[in-house]
């Protein structure tokens, strides 16, 4: 990939839009082509063909979706499916009709059904059911992911798609109403200890077993794709390591210094019993995590802190 190729970051200011572009500009990559959601509506199929037009990107990294966790999935089921289907079509779509010869697409592990054996593999996309509660979201990254293989299988471009495990890092959301588990747990431990270390109310058992990845791991992650022809076009990305939501908590809050109790309340869903990658494609191909768990939770708390003021604390 030449340095001065011109790369559209598609959604450059989300968590994982941010990561990327931070990415690309340290390793020299200087033609970085950006648009805010004000700029340009990625919804919005005319605009996205004219200004493919406009820009003639020579490669697409699509970091754009409307995301959020069980709350926001369960609340706006129609949002979650329509949304991220009209951002990535109109995206697929018009690199495809301007010739964009490399397209990585950005999915997540919740395309994998429910139930499937651990670790997932990505052989078992479309294998069995969904997650009820996440699965509008699961089945617009599913029609992502079969519209990059097609795309590859009948036109040869080298459309590739990279479905993380569980992120998190520096810019994630707090808004505890549409945020996933492990920011909200930083948010809700950090205001429980500034109110005089209050217990702290966390949903379900916290038995299920989750795996995360450093956000800046995934960015990489998309710059070896960026950087390789790879053979396949699914490939998941995580550490191969999960550890139960209890344990999370835990470390969570050990990191903060939270001194109060926890208290699960059980009348609210679990999620998915476990989610843990099957990570050996990208091993084999050369690529592997460096930010461990521990570490990437002090970072996000870290970043946390110096951006509190951008949310209102709620009253535990």
């Amino acid at each position: 990939m030449e340095k001065q190729s011109k790369i559209f970051i598609a959604g450059h200011n989300g968590m994982v839009g941010a990561a990327i572009k931070k990415a690309l500009e340290s390793n020299g990559y200087g033609n970085l082509l950006v648009r805010s959601s004000s700029e340009l509506d990625l919804r919005n199929q005319q605009g996205v063909l004219d200004f493919f037009e406009a820009e003639q990107p020579d490669v697409v990294i699509d970091a754009a979706a409307r995301v959020g966790g069980i709350l926001a999935n369960n609340n706006f089921p129609y949002q979650f499916l329509m949304d991220n289907m009209q951002i990535q079509n109109n995206l697929i779509d018009a690199a495809h009709k301007h010739d964009v010869k490399k397209f990585i697409f950005l999915g997540s592990s919740c395309i994998y059904p429910k139930l499937a054996s651990q670790p997932l593999k990505e052989e078992y996309l479309l294998t069995d059911s969904l997650e009820p509660t996440n699965e509008w979201y699961a089945i617009a990254k599913i029609t992502g992911v079969k519209a990059c293989e097609a795309i590859r299988k009948q036109f040869g471009k080298d459309y590739v798609s990279l479905m993380p495990t569980n992120l998190y890092g520096t810019k994630d959301n707090f808004d505890l109403n549409t945020s996933h588990v492990l920011p909200a747990m930083i948010r809700k431990f950090h205001e429980a200890k500034e109110n005089g270390h209050l217990p702290v109310t966390l949903w379900g058992s916290g038995t299920p077993m989750r795996e995360f990845l450093f956000v800046d791991d995934l960015a990489n992650a998309v710059l070896f794709a960026l950087e390789s022809v790879l053979p396949d076009y699914l490939y998941n990305v995580g550490t191969g390591v999960d550890l139960t939501i209890k344990a999370l908590a835990e470390i969570i809050q050990k990191t903060i210094g939270h001194e109060g109790t926890i208290i699960w309340d059980s009348s609210k869903p679990d999620g998915t019993p476990r989610k843990l990658m099957d990570i050996s494609k990208m091993h084999s191909l050369g690529w592997k995590h460096q930010i461990e768990l521990s570490e990437g939770i002090a970072k996000t708390y870290a970043w946390f802190l110096a951006n509190q003021q951008d949310y209102k604390q709620v009253k535990l």
